[in-house]
């Protein structure tokens, strides 16, 4: 949003409209609402209207994006032009941010589907299987590095003492049961 990189910003729209359901809405809000750029929490407001059936984002609604209701355009010139010309991207209208239909194009070929994203993305994967929670960021924390300490595995989750200390109690609980079954298995043999 601060740069004017389209390319990047029409990335990550279609990453958010096909992924959307995998964020961790928790630490998307807690960095939006810190972040200082008027322009990047009027996009994440805008976001939020966009994706309103999913009410994990109502709180990035309320995220003070343009410090009113002014609207914020996306384009630094010409993009009334281009509104009155070719109308509103439909994901962003009536929201604060003005975006120009065509201008962020959405192809779906431009990012990996859930499918592919979790193969190759254990955060992802522990995202779909255990919920877009702090759990499962904290579980791909200790899957990457067993044997941090708590405090580490929280402050690298970005989560709560008290998240990271029961996680990390039901990990070391499945991690102590893998190591016994193998154990037994080869005693069988």
């Amino acid at each position: 949003m601060d740069g004017g990189d389209l390319r990047v910003l029409d990335v990550l729209v279609t990453w958010l409209g096909i992924h959307s359901e995998y964020i961790n809405a928790d630490r998307l809000v807690r960095t939006v609402v810190a972040h200082s750029s008027t322009r990047v929490r009027a996009f994440w407001q805008a976001f939020a209207r966009w994706k309103q059936a999913d009410r994990r984002f109502a709180r990035l609604a309320r995220a003070d994006g343009g410090g009113g209701s002014a609207a914020i355009d996306l384009l630094p010139t010409g993009n009334a032009f281009q509104i009155a010309r070719r109308g509103e991207d439909e994901r962003f209208a009536g929201s604060i941010l003005r975006v120009p239909a065509g201008t962020l194009r959405g192809r779906a070929g431009d990012v990996l589907g859930p499918a592919d994203l979790a193969r190759h993305h254990a955060g992802y994967r522990n995202r779909v299987l255990m919920g877009p929670t702090w759990r499962a960021d904290v579980w791909t924390v200790l899957q990457a590095t067993p044997g941090l300490p708590v405090w580490e595995v929280a402050r690298r989750a970005g989560c709560a003492f008290a998240t990271a200390w029961t996680v990390a109690r039901d990990f070391r609980v499945l991690d102590g049961v893998g190591t016994e079954d193998a154990r037994s298995s080869s005693r069988k043999t």
